[in-house]
């Protein structure tokens, strides 16, 4: 039992599960045949009493939008009038938002501070019966219990890193689901898109289906050979534009930039589905990316509504229109004829930023372009940045409050080593204000290269913003 006052009590707890982190790096066991157990998640969650055997699941893995697809997913199902456990990661500004779950009545539902503390307590008693627990399998236990003494109707897990080896294949879910797949982590999860497949495809299991994003031909074509393995139908969800034959799911996009919210267009759709071809949902999420993504979640929603009939096109209307998923294309401060506007964008690695820079030039009207980014040093920041200092107008780096980020002065480097010119800054609250400060009235400042540095912003915006908002005309 922790002591304390309940800030105290949960703080400590918290704590307490971060140290887990210290051993796992010891061990170098975060995603590594050789260390994970693949029996140890099953023996802690079953140790805590099976949690994961008490409601049923949508299970989401990929490289890019398996967060936003979560989201897309328990906000319908919320729609739906379900109580809905959301287990996602990682966590943009606060720890709870890890741990959801979704009523008609919350939209947010964080785990409570006192319920994460009890849970924590039962880990502790739980890691003096199954050793060497690392701090993925913590927190997912905790999760898993949570949804299950809550008595949700349904979860959406989010795996954590790769699938066949992840903590979260625990659950059972009803449909299994693989977003997009791109070259990340590739020194844990392969070097070749194929690989990476063969990570992610170990959340399928036998005669469970699969909806799968489109996906390049060597990761598709493994995606197949595991599921047919596995007994397991898999139906891909295809751009109309870019589809060879006629998968299950076929879409289009009616990308109308930031006045209007855009749409995605169901063109084709398997026999008895929820929705008819034709039919367009509006999406409350920015970027031409949310498109495939929000096509996806519908096919998912589709496979489980035999088990849920209240999932039909209007609780997946609402639910698309109305999600919230922050870090994601956001607009911070929209701007006026005083201030500039800010965005910022999670994006981490090439792919991801090729898509920012793809809405950076065809969603968003402004006079400059001015970044602030910071990265984690292990990225691909050459291949980031590559893609980013030519559009820029100024950039500004800095360094979250992180221990695996780069240093704003290796930043900068790369940036004139590319042909570019950057100011450093010592921490993010600088590094905005710099940016603030060269900024004028119709410029955009977008802010990226990390989750990290993203939330560390959006933690400190509301104790910057009275005093940047309220900069003199000449600070300009």
């Amino acid at each position: 039992m922790e002591k304390g006052t309940p800030i105290e009590a949960y703080e400590q707890a918290l704590d307490y599960l971060y140290s887990l982190i210290n051993f796992e790096r010891q061990r170098l066991d975060r995603y590594a045949e050789s260390k994970l157990d693949p029996e140890r998640p099953f023996n802690l969650v079953n140790y805590l009493g099976a949690p994961q055997n008490k409601f049923p699941a949508i299970h989401i893995a990929g490289t890019k939008g398996k967060g936003s697809v979560a989201a897309m997913c328990a906000y319908s199902l919320r729609a739906a009038g379900l109580r809905v456990g959301l287990y996602t990661s990682p966590h943009l500004q606060e720890f709870r938002e890890r741990i959801r779950i979704l009523t008609p009545e919350d939209p947010d539902g964080r785990i409570p501070e006192p319920a994460f503390v009890d849970l924590v307590g039962q880990i502790k008693i739980a890691l003096d019966h199954v050793a060497d627990v690392t701090w993925f399998e913590a927190v997912t236990a905790i999760a898993l219990a949570h949804f299950a003494n809550e008595q949700v109707d349904v979860a959406v897990i989010e795996t954590g890193l790769g699938g066949r080896l992840d903590a979260t294949r625990v659950v059972n879910p009803l449909v299994s689901v693989i977003t997009s797949l791109s070259l990340d982590h590739t020194e844990l999860l392969g070097n070749t898109l194929a690989e990476i497949a063969y990570e992610k495809a170990g959340i399928i299991k036998p005669g469970i289906p699969v909806i799968a994003a489109q996906q390049a031909p060597e990761a598709a074509q493994r995606l197949r050979d595991i599921a047919a393995e596995r007994g397991s139908r898999i139906d891909f969800v295809a751009r109309a534009a870019n589809a060879t034959g006629q998968p299950a799911w076929l879409y289009e996009g009616l990308h109308t930039g930031q006045e209007q919210r855009q749409q995605v267009v169901l063109q084709h759709t398997p026999d008895g589905a929820i929705v008819a071809p034709g039919t367009a949902f509006t999406l409350a999420l920015d970027g031409e990316h949310q498109l495939e993504n929000a096509a996806v979640a519908v096919a998912a929603l589709d496979t489980i509504h035999v088990h849920f009939p209240l999932v039909d096109e209007t609780a997946v209307r609402s639910g698309l229109a109305m999600v919230e998923w922050n870090g994601r294309l956001q607009i911070v401060h929209p701007g006026d004829d005083r201030t500039p506007t800010l965005l910022v964008d999670c994006a981490h690695n090439p792919d991801s930023v090729g898509r920012l820079c793809h809405a950076l030039t065809h969603d968003y009207k402004y006079r400059r372009l001015l970044l602030l980014f910071g990265a984690p040093a292990d990225k691909d920041i050459p291949g980031m940045l590559t893609q980013l200092v030519p559009l820029a107008d100024g950039l500004v780096t800095a360094s979250a409050n992180h221990p695996r980020s780069a240093t704003p002065a290796d930043l900068a480097h790369i940036v004139t080593e590319l042909g570019g010119e950057a100011v450093t800054s010592t921490s993010i609250a600088e590094a905005l204000t710099a940016v603030w400060h060269m900024a004028a009235p119709g410029d955009l400042i977008c802010a990226t290269g990390s989750i990290i540095v993203v939330g560390d912003l959006l933690n400190q915006w509301e104790s910057l913003k009275s005093q940047l908002l309220n900069l003199p005309e000449t600070a300009h």
